[in-house]
């Protein structure tokens, strides 16, 4: 071998190391809106946190999603330095749009611009499919229902003849719990009443989401237009729909919490099931509450509102909500609008962490992906 030869023999593989070596050092994760890091600074990819509870499939799924946490992305998954401003292509897309247009898809695409793990399709409502959404059918209410199917009592009521479950609603643009934009559509929760409070919150109701000890029990004052939209939080929820939709006499009310109605004015067609899967999403993943093997506990409960927002981000083009926020610095202030019940209430509930719940909201409004109308986030 000429002495040429041997030199590139050697100096070839040392330059090819030399490079691997150098790109491993340099070579990082650029996000959007983030300057490169500092070589000291490393990037890793963990499980999901309460991974331990999780059957081998989910925590591949986990492995598969992967996390990025460390300077980059919280320990929930987002950024850290969240602002409004939108990533180029979002910019592009939206930029141009006159004020006051909707933007298709614009909560789904910023959402995924500050959480990387968001995934759109979810869909709002439970229909006759219900068996195939695995994400939901190994958990106990309220983050599935396990048990609900057994016997045919669940089939049954999703496929009787009028029960026409559907899986979207392509016009559902807000959710509000206190007020309303003129021509927009709108989600009130459990018993927030409209009649003398229209100057204030608004006149339109389009869903009113609520489950048994917080559904409206004056049947006059539903609205009646607003589809009657049940989210389940423990089994026996679901006998009381079943009593609801079939119009049969209240049985076995022990085990609510508090006085429930006995009567929906509402016809089959006029009933929803809202998918679990906002609350499982919404507990586990966005706020971070303890997993706790997939059953309720302490502290590891949304509110409905979170649980709505949620919905939203999957379902509807631009989220707006009014009303939203707990100042536990006036623990006697009322806790809604239309009731006594103080603030100090929802402080001593073992079943919310509102701190960790409240951080999560401001994420939300601080990066622009839902707009709070009353500052109240």
């Amino acid at each position: 071998m000429k002495p040429t030869h041997k030199l590139m023999f050697v100096l070839c593989p040392m330059l090819v190391l030399g490079f691997i070596y150098y790109s491993s050092g340099k070579l990082h994760l650029h996000v959007w809106g983030q300057k490169p890091q500092g070589d000291a600074e490393e990037t890793t990819v963990v499980l999901t946190k309460g991974a331990e509870g999780k059957s081998i499939t989910e925590m591949e799924t986990d492995i598969t999603v992967g996390r990025i946490v460390g300077s980059v992305y919280d320990k929930q998954g987002f950024l850290l330095q969240l602002d409004t401003k939108l990533p180029p292509e979002l910019a592009y897309k939206y930029g141009n749009l006159s004020e006051g247009v909707c933007k298709p898809g614009y909560a789904a695409a910023k959402m995924t611009a500050i959480y990387p793990k968001f995934m759109k399709p979810a869909p709002m409502f439970l229909d006759r499919n219900f068996k195939r959404l695995g994400k939901v059918n190994s958990y106990l209410p309220p983050f599935g229902f396990k048990t609900q199917g057994k016997k045919g009592s669940f089939d049954h009521l999703l496929s009787t003849s009028n029960l026409q479950f559907i899986s979207t609603i392509n016009f559902l643009n807000n959710v509000f719990n206190d007020g309303v934009h003129k021509n927009q559509s709108a989600a009130r929760l459990n018993e927030a009443p409209v009649t003398g409070y229209g100057k204030h919150v608004g006149t339109k109701t389009t869903l009113r989401i609520t489950y048994p000890e917080g559904a409206i029990q004056k049947p006059e004052i539903y609205e009646k237009d607003s589809l009657f939209v049940f989210s389940a939080f423990k089994p026996l929820d679901f006998k009381w729909l079943r009593q609801m939709v079939f119009k049969e006499k209240l049985r076995g009310t022990e085990g609510f919490w508090k006085s429930v109605a006995h009567y929906v004015p509402r016809e089959p067609t006029e009933i929803r099931i809202l998918n679990p899967y906002f609350i499982q999403e919404a507990a586990f993943q966005f706020i971070g509450l303890p997993f706790n093997n997939g059953q309720m506990g302490k502290g590891n409960i949304p509110t409905l509102g979170t649980v709505a927002i949620t919905m939203a981000l999957h379902n509807c083009d631009e989220v707006a909500v009014a009303g939203f926020g707990y100042d536990m610095n006036k623990p006697h202030a009322p806790l809604h609008y239309y009731e006594t019940v103080k603030m100090s209430a929802i402080k001593e509930s073992w079943t919310h962490n509102i701190s960790k719940e409240k951080e999560f909201l401001r994420k939300l409004v601080k990066a622009n992906v839902i707009t709070d109308l009353t500052n109240g986030i």
